[in-house]
């Protein structure tokens, strides 16, 4: 009898963990399909341009094999586009999320307050300026002189976070302002150079601030899955979350930072690209759940909208080129109609 108990236990313990492998696969669906589409996406952008190639051709190319100007054309100039979109696109996207959990609010992203268009200031004015030092760390030092500016004049998040993306709204104008003062006071062969990257654009990434944001963006999102059931957390009241140990203030701060510091790195790299942020973990919420925090879902929206963003941008028009930022402009703008036009929601 001991034996067949122990059998039958044995059994049941088997098909519980089959049914949670069952219940685990179906809930991450979402994640893996997303995987999926990134990896078609990249494959497409890799693929499709000026001059088109065949899925065999691009294999042997990133095998080392084939025409040697066809490898140039795809590792050269189409894959480092590719990897950067894939970076920068998580790292908007990843801040997005992070800004709307500090404020509680939908449209409290790094764009729309404002943080990407002060770092892109702060590197046309120390491009112009001459100053020794290098774009990715002048863009962190506008975002996080931005952040504080931001903070300082709305004297906090708030609860809903009205005050803070108002704040963030009117110095963001500013320095769109500034950027468009300095830019009409340079010369002109700068101000050519200067206008696909003030609007964001991955023609010619730098593989240095590549090389910066990739670690950088890694190491933040790797800091937020420690803190996901916090950020869980975060979402209730600040009274309910405090009595279930979420310490808000320093939380706050801590996203905050993260935010800042992602989007800085995305900026130092493609430029400020708006609605990456916004698109991002909506559309991941809406895959996943609005109540959930979809991390690794919100990074790989990101990276596919931002692929396909460039690629269209330099498909689309051809031989003309549009800059990334402008078709997520075109493409951003509309949503965020139809978010403001809809029931008012305040929290996230």
């Amino acid at each position: 009898m001991n034996v067949l108990s122990e059998i039958k236990k044995s059994e049941n313990k088997t098909v519980s963990r089959q049914s949670r492998f069952r219940t685990s696969v179906f809930q991450n669906m979402p994640v893996i399909g997303l995987m999926l589409l990134l990896l078609l996406v990249a494959c497409s952008a890799l693929m499709l341009g000026t001059v088109s190639l065949s899925l065999e051709q691009l294999q042997s190319i990133l095998l080392g094999e084939g025409d040697p100007l066809l490898q140039f054309m795809v590792v050269e100039i189409r894959l480092p586009r590719v990897l950067s979109a894939i970076v920068t696109g998580a790292g908007f996207a990843l801040a997005g999320l992070l800004m709307q959990i500090l404020a509680r609010n939908r449209l409290a992203t790094p764009s729309i307050i404002g943080i990407d268009s002060a770092s892109t200031t702060f590197v046309v004015i120390g491009l112009t300026a001459g100053w020794a030092i290098a774009p990715h760390w002048l863009a962190l030092l506008g975002a996080f002189v931005t952040a504080s500016l931001i903070l300082v004049v709305a004297r906090g998040t708030g609860t809903q976070g009205h005050r803070f993306i108002i704040t963030g709204l009117g110095i963001g104008a500013i320095a769109s302002a500034m950027t468009q003062l300095v830019l009409s006071r340079t010369n002109i062969d700068f101000v050519n150079q200067a206008f696909a990257w003030t609007v964001g654009s991955l023609n010619t990434p730098s593989v240095e601030a590549l090389k910066i944001a990739s670690v950088g963006i890694l190491i933040s999102f790797i800091i937020t899955l420690f803190f996901r059931r916090t950020l869980q957390i975060m979402q209730f009241s600040d009274a309910r979350a405090i009595v279930l140990g979420c310490s808000i203030d320093k939380m706050r701060l801590f996203c905050l930072v993260l935010s800042v510091v992602t989007t800085a790195l995305a900026v130092s790299v493609v430029g400020p690209v708006g609605f990456i942020s916004l698109l991002g973990p909506e559309v991941a919420r809406r895959l996943l759940g609005q109540h959930k925090i979809p991390l690794l879902a919100t990074c790989l929206v990101g990276s596919i909208f931002m692929i396909l963003a460039d690629l269209i941008g330099r498909t689309a028009f051809a031989p003309l080129e549009l800059p990334v930022g402008m078709v997520t402009a075109i493409v951003g703008s509309p949503y965020l109609l139809w978010l403001l036009t809809r029931q008012p929601k305040g929290s996230i």
